[in-house]
């Protein structure tokens, strides 16, 4: 098993999320026009350090190049392909030539070398708790305790230091960006409009290409050589499910409930895509079918599935949505108030809410450092890509009435409670927002993309030759 984290290894700028203006009035929500960012949770697999799971021994080294006075080794260079190489492997991509990975690799290393110098110059600095906070993290998404995660990776001979050092660079990297080049992007009325210009040309020249649909999933697994008895336990717990959302069941929340799929946390919704970006088994169980309809249990290899049509679409944006009602607290750290201190606070305020000493509304006014606080808190209701990659993820995570453990985000730590959440449909505004979001992931790729660039072309880099 390969634990799943944040890499930095030939993994694309997407993985770095994107900043919001300091001075949204609620800090945990994303201000109009902000990108529905990358999460800050680790999302892609770590791979071995090795192809053979330890570490080479390398009996000589050299450097191959140097960025503004520090060394990049033919060591460095060699440890890093290999993990390319394992992770290409494990995803069953082809191998490209030799001498090419090499050179994408070393120039990657370079690009890493200049936004870490970037960033120590800044006095940038992510402490041990927020890379403590992301290590849970990681092994929350991969569903193990953190000593078996560790173990997991010692295999792969990826030590816990080495993991952690990794974690923190790469969330000092982030920062990096959030202040160098997020803030810049704007997205003007006239870009959604051009946006919607485009996509509507596009549906006309081909509209069955550009139709898109948002299906909602439902997972009931099916081990591989199951019996036939298991088989049918399965397919009667399914035959149940589909009953009780038939007969007014939320789908969304029997999907947290109930759900085997990977999707369960976002309740099965699998998001606006083209059709042909789905299975076809799903594409033809669905297509005849009305928005808002369930259909299954389809059964194929890995299961039993149910699916509901959520949306369909000939301009990429939805028309329907699941909208999160949520309040926090929030408090800022600083010079008298550490994150671990924060943390503590809002474990004592947690401890005291569960208990029924005080009610979160109240402490929410007395002590949280956002601008809901004269609401308790209270942030609305809202939908994806309205909050911060980081505090929507533990949004999604939660059931309703839950109160979530303290979250670091770039704003500062907060204490979070899921409300409620309903299935609305969008307003022209609503939907225009969306499409704002999307144009403005594409503009933060495109800039973040002139500056590296730029800082590449500042640093001061020299390759060597291999000695002879």
């Amino acid at each position: 098993m390969k634990i799943r984290a944040l890499t930095l290894g030939l993994v694309s700028a997407a993985t770095l999320a994107a900043v919001l203006p300091q001075a949204a009035s609620a800090q945990g929500l994303r201000p109009s026009g902000a990108a529905q960012a990358p999460r800050l949770s680790p999302s892609v697999t770590l791979p071995a350090a090795t192809a053979g799971g330890r570490a080479t021994t390398r009996s000589a080294d050299f450097i191959v190049a140097v960025v503004n006075s520090e060394p990049i080794t033919n060591n460095d260079v060699q440890i890093r392909l290999e993990r390319v190489r394992a992770q290409m492997a494990a995803q069953g991509a082809a191998q490209p030539p030799e001498s090419l990975l090499s050179k994408e690799v070393l120039e990657r290393l370079v690009m890493e070398k200049i936004q870490m110098q970037n960033a120590k110059e800044m006095g940038l600095k992510v402490d041990d708790y927020a890379v403590s906070q992301a290590v849970k993290s990681v092994a929350q998404q991969n569903k193990i305790a953190e000593e078996d995660m560790y173990r997991r990776l010692a295999q792969d001979g990826i030590s816990k230091e080495q993991f952690r050092d990794e974690l923190r660079s790469q969330m000092l990297v982030q920062r990096l960006r959030e202040r160098e080049v997020d803030s810049r992007v704007k997205v003007s009325e006239t870009d959604i409009d051009q946006y919607l210009s485009e996509q509507r040309s596009a549906s006309s020249a081909a509209p069955a290409a550009s139709a898109e649909i948002n299906l909602g999933h439902i997972l009931i697994a099916v081990p591989e050589g199951a019996s036939a008895e298991t088989v049918e336990a399965q397919k009667v717990k399914a035959d149940k499910v589909v009953v009780e959302i038939r007969g007014g069941k939320d789908f969304f929340e029997t999907a947290r409930a109930s759900s085997d799929a990977a999707d369960a946390k976002q309740g099965g919704l699998m998001g606006l895509r083209p059709a042909d970006r789905y299975p076809e088994l799903f594409v033809n169980a669905t297509q005849k079918t009305a928005v808002g309809s369930v259909v299954g249990p389809i059964r194929s290899p890995a299961g039993f599935h149910i699916l509901k049509v959520v949306d369909r679409s000939l301009s990429g944006v939805p028309s329907v949505a699941v909208q999160s009602h949520v309040r926090h607290i929030l408090l800022r750290m600083g010079a008298k108030l550490s994150e671990k201190e924060a943390a503590q606070r809002l474990e004592d305020y947690r401890r005291r809410i569960e208990s029924g000493q005080a009610t979160f509304e109240s402490l929410a006014r007395e002590y949280s450092q956002d601008g809901s606080a004269q609401n308790g808190g209270d942030l609305g209701w809202a939908g994806a890509g309205r909050y911060v990659p980081e505090f929507e993820q533990v949004v999604e995570s939660l059931q309703p009435g839950q109160i979530s453990q303290p979250l670091l985000s770039r704003f500062g730590m907060h204490l979070i409670q899921l409300l409620d959440r309903r299935e609305v449909k969008l307003s022209q505004r609503e939907q225009r927002e969306m499409i704002r979001d999307v144009v403005r992931e594409k503009k933060l790729e495109e800039a973040y993309g002139n500056w590296m660039q730029e800082a590449r072309s500042r640093a001061y880099v020299e390759f060597r030759e291999p000695p002879q």
